[in-house]
């Protein structure tokens, strides 16, 4: 039976950049990245990790997004986020060994959050379900819950493939507020991997202490949550920390907060940081799960193009995501 997929509510337009010439010795991202077609069959690829034949395509979906921001009562603007994201990786220069396709943008419009954050679930399901590795462009960091949905709802994991959550962020994010927000989404997969009969393994690097409620710290050492504080993160114990999480999981969610970089480096976000974990670390991190063979799948939040001075933090994202596909 064929079945409809589901796809982004903004088809993907063709991304542009430097132009130095044809061939792979001139490649620039905007010269590679092409368009996803969706299949009609259900699945229409081995799920990922059935194969080990070489790296997964890649595929971008935007998530036009910062009615959390809004609701969590922080400075809005990250819907504009996935444009500017592609606009910093577009005229990087291309030394992935993958295919990187665009499929489009999930709009979150008049308040509708949650009906955007299924949306999108479904449609990283499915691109999960095909083969791929799947790359949501936030968003404020209501754009988690999406991607939960997203890997939750894959066949790897309701196959039992044990699922880790690594976010890299100054904030839990595990509010309990009476609308979700960019302030819920973590709390919000603990109760669904609750009533799925699975526990949450959730761990957070960068935690900044005064930027917490003690009561955000009573509820992460009731779920169990692990943590390093932003001011331990040195190379070495932020490596170490990785690398036990990683031995206790068989999939890797990553969400990456931008707001867990300092100001300096990343002031175009919600919630800039007063301290911060140094990028060179972060970097680190990213490095060491494209190395893993574990990530099932990755988000970036929290950008805010509105106060971006000089595009440094789209420009931080665009880094990050090319060391992680690389």
């Amino acid at each position: 039976m064929e079945i409809s997929p589901a796809v982004a509510d903004i088809r993907p337009t063709p991304w542009t950049g430097r132009f130095d010439g044809d061939g792979e010795q001139h490649r620039r991202w905007w010269q590679v990245v092409t368009p996803y077609t969706p299949c009609v069959e259900s699945p229409c690829a081995e799920s990922p990790g059935a194969s080990e034949a070489g790296p997964r395509p890649a595929v971008v979906v935007g998530f036009r997004s910062d009615e959390g921001v809004r609701r969590n009562k922080g400075r809005t603007g990250a819907a504009a986020a996935p444009v500017a994201i592609r606009q910093a990786l577009a005229p990087l220069a291309f030394h992935l060994d993958r295919d990187v396709f665009d499929a489009g943008d999930v709009l979150v419009e008049d308040g509708s959050l949650e009906a955007g954050q299924e949306r999108a679930g479904r449609v990283i399901s499915e691109l999960l379900d095909a083969g791929n590795l799947t790359v949501l462009f936030g968003g404020g960091h209501e754009t988690a819950f999406a991607s939960y949905l997203g890997v939750a709802g894959s066949d790897a994991v309701r196959r039992g493939k044990r699922l880790g959550v690594l976010n890299l962020d100054a904030h839990f994010d595990l509010r309990d507020e009476p609308v979700p927000s960019s302030g819920t989404p973590f709390l919000q997969m603990a109760r669904a991997e609750a009533a799925a009969s699975r526990e949450l393994k959730y761990a957070v690097v960068g935690i900044s202490e005064p930027n917490n409620t003690r009561a955000l710290f009573d509820t992460a050492h009731r779920l169990g949550v692990k943590y390093l504080l932003d001011e331990d993160c040195s190379v070495e114990a932020v490596r170490e920390f990785v690398g036990q999480f990683l031995d206790t999981v068989d999939v890797l969610y990553l969400t990456i907060d931008l707001d867990v970089l300092p100001a300096s480096v990343a002031p175009g976000v919600s919630a800039p940081a007063a301290y911060g974990v140094p990028l060179p670390v972060i970097s680190a991190v990213c490095r060491q799960l494209a190395a893993s063979g574990k990530l099932l799948h990755l988000d970036v939040a929290e950008l805010n193009p509105g106060f971006d001075i000089d595009s440094r933090t789209a420009k931080v994202a665009a880094r990050l995501v090319n060391t992680l596909l690389g």
